[in-house]
């Protein structure tokens, strides 16, 4: 075999600016994941201090008869397992239950999503993906009774694969040196999603969220132009990022191959990704299983959260959302400061003083009477947001072939998204029949079991 080795030294600075180029292109195309991150992220959170009031419309108004019925189920179950009748609970458990609805779709949809973008490319999957946004927020536009909102809950779950896939479009671009710095962007998108988007919706509910009983579909609207937006925005700049000839073959047509995408316990063994060695394998192992538990009990009472300062302390829709801003900038000044200067091994301890910062924040929360504590476990909370899944991704993207990347972050999404399916229902059921002070008080406690999990993995690579 003839040796294509270089055995001329370079022109000085010949390399450098290979390199540059290459950076160059790698932070152009994570500046419009970014971007289209934000816009997505402005309409999807809109909603988050809404939820309450809209709940409490719908208990009072539903036309459709889902309401009623679930509300008869919920008292049958309270009998049976002799809970106090405490009805001002009840649209914390019917929103947990709505929040774990719209997650455990995402769980069935995201290792599907990546691993056909890893097929037929990351631009046009991206691109069908976010049609179903836009169409979910139709949906919610038209949502005259509590059944056709949760009708558009279900397309916008089944639909919300575009944030793995841009976990993937970054990871495809970037440099073994820039990778930590592109999960962090996507971080800031978030907290930027969270400081804004929030803010949106507590402003359209500032005077009355109902006028007389009828809907203002204003923020609806408002959240279908950003997705129209951003579905613009990536088919006019977002080019492919997976080349033909790094494409996977085909999606598969043998069943097992196709049951490894769904099944909890192949999601867990990550069976999908194949010619991977046994360490690395086991390693992903390891920290999906970390990530799944901590995400179960973080979603959980973050989810509480609106409901909790809601019934303890009479929040409006806009004290709601000055809430979300705190944790934005605090999560945006981590992100957009801290998180991307990481330097590359030292993920995993920051993921885990994170993870441990946790438990204070639980038991403040958990005892809170007024808002200065509130806001001192709330501030311990937003720096584990802004922490723990930016480098827990980082370190996930080392590992696997290149063929499999959108295949290994989907899986790793879908093990986010199944926690978050039971995370919320769970915590909202033990808050409705418990009360919120051992809800977070349990999840301070369980917190231990992800930390001990992310201990023992020794990773074997580094960016």
């Amino acid at each position: 075999m003839v040796s294509t080795r270089r055995t001329s030294y370079p022109e000085p600075g010949e390399d450098q600016t290979e390199e540059d180029t290459k950076t160059s292109k790698s932070n152009g195309m994570v500046g419009i994941i970014f971007i289209s991150l934000v816009l997505d992220l402005l309409a999807f959170t809109m909603i988050l201090p809404l939820f309450p009031t809209l709940l409490d419309y719908y208990g009072q108004h539903d036309e459709s008869g889902l309401y009623a019925s679930l509300q008869h189920s919920v008292d049958q179950f309270r009998e049976v397992l002799r809970i106090p009748d405490t009805k001002k609970y009840n649209s914390v458990l019917f929103g947990g239950i709505l929040g774990s609805l719209f997650s455990l779709l995402q769980f069935i949809t995201s290792p599907v999503i990546g691993a056909a973008s890893d097929v037929y490319g990351r631009r046009f999957v991206m691109l069908v993906t976010m049609v179903g946004i836009s169409l979910s927020y139709v949906l919610w536009a038209m949502s005259y009774n509590f059944g056709m909102f949760v009708l558009a809950r279900i397309v916008g779950g089944i639909s919300k694969g575009n944030v793995s896939l841009s976990t993937t479009i970054v990871t495809d671009v970037s440099t073994t040196k820039t990778r930590g710095k592109g999960m962090a962007l996507i971080g800031l998108a978030f907290s930027v999603g969270f400081i804004v988007g929030p803010m949106i919706g507590a402003y359209f509910a500032k005077g009355g969220l109902f006028d007389e009983g009828s809907r203002v579909i204003t923020p609806a609207l408002l959240a279908l132009t950003l997705s129209l937006a951003d579905l613009l925005f990536i088919f006019v700049f977002l080019k492919e990022t997976l080349p033909q000839e790094k494409r996977a073959p085909s999606m598969g047509n043998c069943f097992q191959e196709r049951q490894n995408l769904i099944n909890p316990f192949s999601l867990f063994r990550f069976s999908a990704v194949k010619n991977t060695p046994i360490k690395e394998l086991q390693i992903l192992q390891q920290l999906g299983l970390s990530y799944f538990i901590y995400l179960f009990l973080f979603s959980g009472l973050e989810f509480t959260l609106t409901f909790l300062v809601h019934i303890r302390f009479q929040y409006s829709s806009m004290q709601q959302g000055k809430m979300f801003v705190f944790m934005g900038l605090i999560m945006a000044a981590l992100q957009g400061g801290y998180v991307r200067r990481i330097k590359p091994g030292q993920e995993k301890r920051v993921a885990l003083t994170g993870m441990l910062i946790l438990i204070p924040a639980f038991v403040i929360i958990a005892f809170a009477s007024g808002s200065f504590l509130y806001y001192l476990g709330l501030a311990l909370f937003s720096i584990a947001s802004g922490t723990v899944v930016p480098c827990m991704t980082t370190i996930v993207t080392i590992y696997g072939p290149e063929d499999q990347k959108g295949t290994i972050m989907g899986i790793f999404r879908s093990l986010g998204a199944l926690s978050r399916a039971f995370g919320p229902a769970a915590a909202s059921a033990v808050y409705w029949g418990a009360g919120a002070g051992v809800c977070y008080i349990w999840g301070a406690v369980l917190m231990v079991f992800p930390i001990y999990i992310l201990t023992r993995v020794v990773p074997t690579k580094t960016q």
